[in-house]
């Protein structure tokens, strides 16, 4: 037994359970939200706020918690983060609101956020660098299979149970996964320790994150604009305040002379921005428009992440091998191709054709993201793992959330505070091509940004 405990073939083991169970839940809620919407008399912005909390709250926390993390552990506050994210699955399946789920999901994302920037780190640490793109690959490959599984189950529960229950299963899975990390990981890395937590620093970080991500979901009205102005301020403040002091909680010289890191990182942030509004554009679409159920739109939403489970491991692979701005650069021009296609969607739009155009994005998605994750860990020293693992989940994440504040300024604007109901199914035709326009421009540029990175191997 205590061989098992902290060998790296248990880590990963956890590493990937969890990456399932916090995938599942995401894809799954996506394909229960118009029920959630029927059960509440929920309008669409409000709707769209179930996801944006979750990631909201995710992309506040993570810079502090990384560096709360590299000075206490890091395998502590993996834990910590599958016990806040378990408490939070329970709560989110005993809301009586909207607004009540809406705060439970915020919740959860604190948990997510202690999860997304220690799990790679961790791996990284307990595989040695010629192993890294394959773990890496097997890791990005359970996402995608909760990703997958995630809509067709979701569906299946929703439409048969109740979209609570899926809130109840995720309970007891992340239990057991809970369970088995505090028995089975009792190794910790703490890189900094004995040095202090920069409080100031961590403040002004997350209040510039959180004014400019709110910003955003306010926009065009004077309120997003003023938060927009805020963040600016704020991030600047950030900037002048960690030139000088001592162990701030992102230190911005990672980013200096270190072109594949950044244009790396770059490239996340625009490749998220432009596609994690996909499914919850896409259920709403299958149910409302198509007037599908949620079992059968879970089924047609499998497709692209069953794809992306497939290939990921063999990109990661393949990165290992090939420059990795190559193998990711040519998945992002397949995701921007397939968004370009997705542009001209309508009421009459074939399934075969949003099928294909599905699974080929899943195709693109896999070719992107182990490549590009191997590219941010391998352009930093060792001892920069965890800073890059934080930096690497705060592009995910602040690239989820600009995703659904380009969705919610669009639903806005055009549905304004109404229930989504046949009257206005125009408005939410018309901002779905909308959106799938932005993300399909905003990707064309992630391509440059891909490209611009440079060669990985040596650029340390």
């Amino acid at each position: 037994m205590n061989k098992i405990k902290n060998s790296p073939g248990i880590i990963l083991t956890i590493s990937v359970i969890v990456s399932f169970i916090t995938a599942f839940m995401g894809s799954s809620t996506n394909v229960a939200v118009p029920a959630i919407g029927k059960e509440f008399s929920a309008s669409a912005v409000l709707l769209s706020w179930i996801a944006t909390s979750y990631v909201l709250t995710s992309v506040i926390f993570l810079i502090p918690a990384g560096k709360l993390s590299d000075i206490y552990g890091r395998v502590r506050f993996f834990k910590y983060g599958l016990l806040i994210f378990t408490a939070g699955s329970i709560l989110s399946a005993l809301s009586a609101s909207t607004l009540m789920l809406i705060a439970f999901r915020a919740f959860m994302g604190l948990g997510s956020a202690l999860i997304f920037i220690n799990s790679t780190s961790i791996i990284v640490s307990a595989y040695p660098p010629d192993k890294r793109g394959r773990v890496l690959g097997i890791t990005i490959s359970a996402v995608y299979t909760g990703l997958s599984t995630g809509p067709f189950l979701g569906g299946i529960i929703t439409q048969n149970i109740g979209w609570r229950y899926i809130f109840y299963i995720s309970f007891i899975f992340c239990l057991i996964v809970t369970s088995m990390t505090y028995f089975f990981m009792t190794r910790d890395w703490i890189i900094e320790e004995g040095n202090k937590f920069n409080y100031k620093s961590a403040s002004l970080f997350s209040l510039a994150i959180a004014s400019v991500m709110l910003g955003f979901t306010f926009l065009p009205g004077i309120p997003g604009i003023v938060l927009l102005i805020s963040g600016m301020i704020l991030f600047w403040l950030y900037k002048k305040h960690s030139e000088s002091a001592s162990n701030p909680v992102l230190n911005l010289d990672i980013f200096r002379h270190n072109r594949s890191f950044t244009f790396s990182n770059i490239a996340a942030l625009i490749n998220y921005s432009a596609t994690f509004a996909i499914s919850f554009l896409l259920s709403l679409y299958f149910q409302h428009i198509k007037s599908m159920t949620p079992q059968e739109a879970g089924t047609l939403l499998v497709t692209q992440p069953v794809f992306m489970a497939l290939f990921s491991p063999l990109a990661g692979r393949a990165s290992d091998k090939i420059e990795p701005r190559y193998v990711s650069s040519a998945g992002m021009l397949l995701i921007t191709i397939c968004l370009a296609f997705l542009c001209f969607i309508s009421p009459e739009t074939s399934v075969i054709y949003i099928l294909v155009n599905l699974a080929i994005l899943g195709l693109g998605f896999a070719l992107f993201s182990s490549p590009n994750s191997n590219a941010i860990m391998g352009a930093v020293e060792k001892k920069h793992y965890g800073l890059a693992s934080t930096v690497l989940s705060l592009m995910r994440m602040a690239g989820q959330m600009s995703s659904m504040a380009i969705v919610i300024v669009i639903f806005s604007v055009l549905i304004g505070g109404k229930e989504i109901v046949p009257a206005n199914h125009e408005g939410l035709i018309t901002s779905i091509r909308i959106a799938f326009t932005l993300f399909s421009a905003l990707c064309l540029f992630g391509v440059s940004a891909s490209l611009s990175r440079g060669n990985m191997y040596g650029s340390k």
